[in-house]
């Protein structure tokens, strides 16, 4: 008998290694993983739970490659939203680094992954970067709030080395000694990393970028990495002031960096990769290096629009990310699909980029990246119980006929019905099943305005 049997779908897009699509299927889950999936002619098992899904699409959870959880406490704050990165970035390091403690780490974090959960996405990574010394354990604090929240989490230890007085951008409290950056790695590997398979919790390290960290602790991580056997992540070819800053500073453009400092493997996956140009996007395909593409920040700080479609013929797996609520302000991964289906079918080729396409960058893409293709991002026996429902009824389908898939991303918007992580349920209905929203909320924003003057 399974624990939970999700039927009668209008259509259950596995978007497993054969893309089968299931017109009235079912999706079984039992201990947490997927034990069945079928059509109407194949017969589902009993179950201790049922939860029809007529009427509604049925997708694997949406996987978030690239997140700054944290700065949703400065979201949409008027003196930082017209400024291009470096500019944005150096007047918000002081805000951040001074007021982020234990507590606000926490809040950020729950608060971020519920705006996800309700968007359809079950696993989420986080690219924390910001350790001040003073500030606490928050990478744990961040953990503890996923595990409340009972989201699947793939939170980086990332790090900033060379602060202004360096030739970087940081200011000088927000960054750290080198040594201490590798040695709280490890440590931070040591006490969260789970390997086995449909693990909660999964850590990876992230030197921050190019004009925050060394190229000796680029190296130093990814020889640290390779013994810990945890996966890379940084931003990587961003924009043109990171092109610039690169050959300015390195005699190199930032795909050649990332290769000089020994990262160019398919242990590593990079954020944003705007601007790399066709021999750079070669070489990073035949490397299998994982792009994670963000396309509302990379329009909202006017850094370009990544070739997804070359990258994914390069070989790379490209799944989505959200990045920072300071520049996306909005953690919607169905949102996040659907602007790299309309990029795509704007740079590429109206034909180059379909709503399927654009849904499996949403899921079987971002378990490229994060290294668990056929455990995450994809509904099979054996992956985990990790499922999105999508309810298709109401005035915003209405002449949605023959294909659900396409219209699900080119309607809308709209939000999962149900989110369910590890056969439990995050959302129910389009609302939180955890009962802290309101408290968390309200403690949000009394925390919020410690990080922005007014």
């Amino acid at each position: 008998m399974a624990d939970l049997l999700i039927h009668d779908a209008w259509t259950v897009a596995t978007v497993d290694a054969t893309r089968r699509e299931f017109d009235g299927g079912w999706v079984a889950i039992t201990d947490g993983l997927v034990s069945g999936v079928g059509g109407p002619d194949d017969a589902p098992p009993s179950a201790t739970e049922r939860i029809s899904a007529e009427g509604c699409l049925v997708t694997p959870g949406l996987v978030n490659t690239h997140h700054h959880l944290f700065q949703n406490l400065t979201r949409a704050y008027t003196p930082m939203t017209a400024a291009p990165l470096f500019g944005w970035l150096q007047s918000l390091y002081p805000l951040w680094t001074d007021a982020i403690d234990e507590e606000s780490a926490y809040l950020a974090a729950w608060v971020g992954l519920a705006e996800l959960a309700l968007s359809g996405c079950t696993t989420s990574s986080d690219h924390h970067y910001l350790h001040p010394v003073r500030a606490g354990d928050l990478l744990g604090a961040e953990i503890e709030a996923a595990t409340d929240l009972g989201m699947r989490f793939h939170p980086t230890y990332g790090s900033m080395s060379l602060s202004e007085k360096d030739g970087g951008l940081p200011p000088d409290d927000a960054v750290r000694d080198e040594d201490d950056i590798l040695a709280e790695s490890e440590r931070h590997v040591a006490r969260w990393h789970d390997p086995t398979h449909g693990a909660m919790v999964r850590i990876a390290l992230a030197p921050c970028s190019p004009f925050s960290v060394t190229p000796d602790l680029m190296r130093r991580t990814a020889e640290l990495a390779e013994r810990l056997d945890v996966r890379l992540h940084t931003h990587l070819a961003e924009n043109a002031e990171d092109d610039e800053f690169a050959l300015a500073t390195f005699g190199m453009r930032p795909v050649d960096l990332y290769e000089d400092v020994g990262w160019m493997s398919d242990r590593s996956w990079g954020a944003h990769v705007v601007r790399p140009n066709p021999e750079e996007v070669t070489r990073l395909g035949a490397a299998g290096v994982g792009i994670a593409h963000c396309p509302s920040s990379n329009m909202i700080l006017s850094s370009g629009i990544a070739p997804v479609i070359d990258l994914r013929h390069a070989g790379c797996h490209v799944g989505l990310g959200c990045d920072g609520s300071s520049s996306a302000d909005s953690a919607s991964l169905w949102q996040e699909a659907r602007l790299s289906m309309l990029q795509g079918k704007l740079v590429s080729g109206a034909d180059a980029m379909t709503a399927r396409i654009a849904l499996e960058v949403a899921t079987r893409g971002g378990a490229g990246c994060l290294g668990r293709v056929g455990e995450i991002g994809e509904l099979s026996v054996g992956a985990v119980g990790d499922v999105a429902i999508w309810d298709l009824s109401g005035p915003v389908f209405a002449g949605v006929l023959d294909d659900p898939i396409e219209g699900w991303l080119r309607c809308g918007p709209t939000a999962a019905r149900d989110t369910i992580v590890h056969g439990r349920p995050v959302v129910r209905d389009g609302h939180l099943v955890s009962p802290d929203l309101g408290a968390n909320l309200a403690a949000h924003r009394i925390a919020s305005r410690r990080f922005q003057p007014i």
